[in-house]
């Protein structure tokens, strides 16, 4: 069975597959701004313990992984509910919600681990973020969970074949803290510059 491909690989693969051969095949890791407060954050969620609040029981940084999918990872917040029984993952984000589902699909990602492990079925998760403060409740319907097994399988690809995908600017680039890393703006101007050889020797 191929290694297994941590939680968070499907985060950045479906935001930018460069990206994530940068963290996951070099093992490059730069932070800026907005990845040391994500990380921040992060710490202080997993440093709190877990408590009971009526019928909810909340644990942090719990660890999970699914032989089926071939996933390893850990949880930021799981809330178990008695009455009636019920497991709801809950991911942690320092920014906004996101066009793209690259963060429903991590935490839809979380949630098969889970039905895998405890044999349940769970029928939606959550994300909350830190900007408008607020949680987003994710419905894991057979849309979402079949996006998260196509990622799961072009993420496998990807890490398996240990290439570093072409750069592509889109707009969710800036804030990356690969940008200067990864350059997606520049040309690659060394085609034109053999052309232009070529055109010059045939001229000559």
């Amino acid at each position: 069975m191929d290694d297994l491909i941590p939680l968070s690989a499907l985060q950045h693969y479906v935001f930018c597959p460069r990206q994530c051969a940068y963290i996951h095949i070099e093992r490059l890791w730069q932070d800026n701004y907005f990845s040391a407060q994500g990380k921040q954050l992060h710490e202080r969620v997993h440093g709190t313990e877990a408590e009971q609040r009526g019928n909810c029981r909340t644990e942090r940084g719990v660890a999970v992984s699914s032989e089926r999918y071939g996933l390893v990872g850990n949880l930021d917040l799981l809330e178990m509910y008695t009455k009636p029984f019920m497991l709801v993952p809950v991911e942690y984000k320092r920014g906004k919600p996101k066009v793209t589902d690259c963060d429903r699909v991590q935490v839809c990602a979380q949630a098969l681990c889970l039905e895998e492990m405890r044999n349940v079925k769970i029928n939606r998760a959550a994300l909350w973020y830190w900007q408008p403060r607020r949680r987003e409740w994710v419905e894991l319907d057979e849309t979402i969970r079949q996006k998260t097994l196509d990622t799961i399988r072009a993420t496998r690809v990807l890490l398996n074949q240990g290439k570093l995908p072409k750069a592509v600017y889109i707009p969710g680039c800036k804030p990356c803290s690969f940008f200067e890393t990864c350059n997606p703006k520049k040309r690659d101007s060394s085609t034109k510059y053999v052309k232009g050889l070529f055109t010059y020797e045939e001229a000559a």
